[in-house]
């Protein structure tokens, strides 16, 4: 299982490779992109900013779903200034069938974006900027 918190940009592959085997013909890999906009603005940057103890929290959330599923899960959320199309977030989960792989890659990533604690700076192209999630 990998469960971390990254000031480097993210590699998809590791992510999967870290949940995929033989006896799982589903993987699902969720990547999380920075857009370009939000709220009707021009986004031109965010920086993410994590809480000391956030990777404990989100090793907790992976385990806790790979308990509940019995399946292999791995995240990583990256953090510090990222551009338009850089990834923030990566999030796998294996599964000999597809649908349970969706449905719980799905509650892997919601439990990620609402129980780690990890802020989001967003910069607008106009300079003023926004915090999310305090």
């Amino acid at each position: 299982m990998i469960a971390r918190i990254s000031s480097e940009p993210l590699d998809p592959a590791v992510v999967d490779a870290a949940v995929a085997g033989p006896k799982y013909g589903a993987v699902v890999v969720f990547t999380g992109v920075v857009r370009n906009h939000d709220g009707g603005q021009e986004v031109s940057l965010l920086e993410y900013s994590s809480h000391p103890d956030a990777e404990k929290f989100l090793t907790k959330i992976c385990a806790e779903v790979s308990e509940a599923t019995g399946l292999p899960v791995a995240a990583v959320h990256r953090v510090g200034k990222l551009t338009v199309g850089d990834l923030a977030v990566v999030a796998a989960v294996a599964s000999p069938h597809r649908a349970e792989a969706f449905t719980a890659c799905a509650e892997l990533v919601e439990r990620i974006k609402h129980e780690v604690p990890i802020w989001k700076r967003q910069h607008f192209a106009d300079g003023v900027s926004e915090w999310v999630g305090l």
